[in-house]
């Protein structure tokens, strides 16, 4: 197989930071890849990223919806005029958030549970040294 030049599509050393399973990873690397550089988007079919990643249709919606929930990408349905102008469903389109907005999200994320664990430390240190039983919020058991 021969390739000419500029067949090839970058990803940020950043997504390595983001614990993405090895779908999610897939699916975004993918999108990466038909991606307009300039604009960020692109509009694959769910059964075109499933041939290339070697999934299932549920499954590519499956991790859309998880790398949607982590802020990597936002998905807006589009519609199709066809030549009787009916309206049809068109692909979805796809726009990657730029990676460090996404980054710093994660460490705010990241932050906020840091801090709450800190907090609960320093109260249940300070109950202790009063005497009392510290006994956690059922909000932080879950943390």
């Amino acid at each position: 197989m021969k390739y000419g030049s500029g067949n090839f599509f970058s990803l940020p050393n950043e997504i390595f930071l983001l614990g993405l399973n090895a779908g999610e990873l897939a699916v975004y690397s993918f999108l990466r890849r038909c991606e307009n550089r300039k604009t960020h988007q692109c509009w694959p079919s769910v059964k075109t990223i499933g041939q290339a990643v070697r999934m299932s249709e549920n499954t590519v919606r499956k991790y859309i919806h998880q790398l949607e929930e982590r802020g990597l990408i936002v998905s807006e349905p589009t519609t199709v005029t066809t030549k009787s102008s009916g309206r049809r469903n068109g692909n979805l389109l796809f726009t990657l958030s730029p990676i460090g907005e996404v980054i710093d999200e994660y460490y705010g994320q990241q932050m906020a549970v840091l801090e709450q664990t800190s907090a609960r430390q320093r109260a249940q240190r300070k109950a202790e040294k009063s005497g009392v039983e510290f006994v956690p919020s059922v909000r932080d058991q879950g943390a």
